[in-house]
C-alpha cells in the first residue's frame, strides 16, 4: 500500500545478560520480544499506547507471525528493530520487522496484528482514531 510507504520506525536496544543463553547468544524467543517492545514504541510515536487502548475496550494481539533466524546477536551487541506496516484490513494489520546489528540483517518476521474488542474477545474494526492515525504517519 503506498499510503503506508513511510510507516516505519526504528527502536535501539541493547542485549543484556538476561536476553542471553548461557553462551552469550540471544535466545530466539527474546527477538520476539524485542519486535514487541519496537510495535508498542511504534504506537508511542502515534501517540497511543497499549494501556490507553485496553481502556477504551481495544486489545492487540499477534495473529500469525513468521520469522526467519539469519545470524545470532549476542551479549552487549548494539541493536536496531525495525517496524514498518504493510498492510491493514478491516481489523488487521501486518508489520515487516527486522533485527539489524549495524548493517547486518540478524532476524525478520512478518507478523499480523488482530484487533480485538477486550470485552468480547471478539474480532473488532479498528477505532477510527487509530485507523486515522496509522494511515497519515
Amino acid at each position: 500500500m503506498s499510503e503506508l510507504a513511510n510507516n516505519s520506525d526504528r527502536l535501539p536496544l541493547r542485549v543484556y545478560m538476561e536476553d542471553t543463553d548461557a553462551g552469550g547468544i540471544v535466545y530466539y524467543v527474546n527477538y520476539l520480544k524485542f519486535m514487541e517492545r519496537a510495535r508498542s514504541e511504534w504506537l508511542r510515536q502515534l501517540d497511543l499506547n497499549q494501556q490507553t487502548l485496553l481502556d477504551e475496550g481495544t486489545q492487540l494481539v499477534v495473529y500469525r507471525l513468521a520469522c526467519h533466524y539469519a545470524k545470532p546477536a549476542c551479549l552487549d551487541d548494539m541493536l536496531e528493530i525495525s517496524t514498518h506496516v504493510t498492510d491493514i484490513g478491516r481489523c488487521r494489520m501486518t508489520f515487516e520487522q527486522q533485527v539489524w546489528r549495524d548493517e547486518e540483517l540478524l532476524c525478520s518476521a512478518t507478523v499480523e496484528i488482530a484487533c480485538l474488542s477486550v470485552e468480547r474477545m471478539r474480532p473488532k474494526a479498528w477505532p477510527e482514531s487509530l485507523n486515522s492515525l496509522i494511515r497519515a504517519s
